[in-house]
């Protein structure tokens, strides 16, 4: 397994843990530059021998280039079958929770090279700071429109899986390798990622303005402006991102509406052990009234703006219209003028053809 990991100590110790206990021979770490803790907690299992532990502190989103390094180094230095490029915040486990990951892969044909294993966002109750995972037990398969109602553009895309090369490519988000398809593994053997994105208040402002300074800090990459990184970014900048952070979490009666229409569905997570995670803190009712506001002023700001467009759209649509009136006068004016050419140049010819006929009559008498 290859991790590229920055500011992840509420969670680092129990995913190395997980993935240890589920047959990963060897994880791969680049810590890149973290300042809460990752790195002497990564120190630790280097110490034990079950972690690579490497460094690159630019903060410039190279992923692609520090990940594909893990990845053939996974397999010239530590000759794996197969390698997983993971993220911090995921826990791998086979869809057959009876086997490990290690055991899926086992009975996986080398021969189909890469595969696809989908992610799935797990969520609860919100939380300033703190990491249990108990707390975000849920399975979030909320539909589209409500994850748009709370500021998310989509579900999660999976993740690849690749067999050990030595000219691997990981693309950014490990979501797509060099290697093709060949086929799908054993549905015996089939993984799955659990996905804890936004932990708690603290680790999350923490994230999206690492990413958002990173992303500025490297010209090379464009990302879209819907990239929920960026689209998180510009919240933080505005002062909204707590009440999204909020927003996106269910309250206890979203959470009751939503398991009963499937939208979440519980996990059954005493197998996953928090380990040295820091205790929950809730989120003060006073700080959540605030957000409320904040997101109610930004609501109504955007409502504001699209007011603004609207009357800006109606504008250009009455000039264009003005436009396509004037080009069509144009138009018209243009097939009169050739209309009249056409005419003229036929009394030309008539008139050259009327001489020319008196001419050759007048030769022959």
């Amino acid at each position: 397994m290859t991790m590229m990991v920055r500011d992840e100590a509420d969670i680092i110790a129990s995913t190395l843990d997980h993935h240890l206990t589920q047959g990963f021979e060897k994880i791969i770490v680049t810590d890149n530059g973290s300042v809460d803790g990752t790195r002497e907690i990564l120190e630790e299992y280097a110490s034990q021998g079950a972690v690579d532990l490497r460094d690159d502190p630019v903060h410039r989103k190279q992923q692609t280039t520090v990940v594909t390094q893990m990845a053939r180094d996974a397999k010239t230095v530590y000759d794996a079958d197969w390698v997983v490029n993971a993220d911090a915040d995921e826990i791998w486990v086979a869809k057959n929770r009876g086997i490990t990951v290690a055991q899926a892969l086992s009975m996986t044909p080398k021969s189909i090279g890469a595969f696809l294993v989908p992610v799935v966002d797990m969520t609860g109750f919100a939380a300033e700071s703190g990491m249990s995972f108990s707390r975000l037990r849920y399975r979030d398969l909320r539909p589209l429109p409500e994850l748009w109602r709370v500021g998310l553009h989509a579900h999660s895309t999976p993740d690849a899986v690749h067999v050990g090369d030595s000219e691997i490519t990981v693309w950014q988000g490990n979501h797509a390798v060099s290697i093709a398809n060949a086929g799908d593994p054993p549905a015996h053997a089939g993984l799955e990622v659990l996905h804890f994105p936004w932990r708690s208040w603290k680790q999350y402002r923490t994230k999206v303005e690492n990413a958002g300074r990173a992303y500025e800090a490297n010209p090379d990459m464009t990302p879209s402006p819907n990239h929920h990184g960026m689209r998180d970014w510009r919240r933080l900048q505005s002062g909204t991102l707590f009440a999204w952070y909020l927003a996106r979490h269910p309250s206890p009666e979203e959470l009751d509406k939503g398991l009963a229409l499937g939208w979440f569905v519980e996990e059954e997570l005493s197998w996953l052990s928090s380990g040295s995670s820091p205790i929950d803190v809730p989120i003060s009712e006073n700080d959540a009234t605030a957000a409320s506001r904040a997101l109610v002023a930004e609501a109504v700001a955007a409502g504001s703006n699209l007011t603004t467009d609207v009357s800006t759209l109606q504008r250009d649509l009455a000039q264009a219209r003005e436009d396509a009136r004037e080009l069509g006068e144009a138009l018209r004016a243009l097939e009169n003028a050739e209309m009249y050419a056409r005419a003229e140049l036929d009394r030309v010819r008539d008139r050259k053809i009327v001489r020319l006929v008196d001419t050759l009559s007048g030769r022959r008498h």
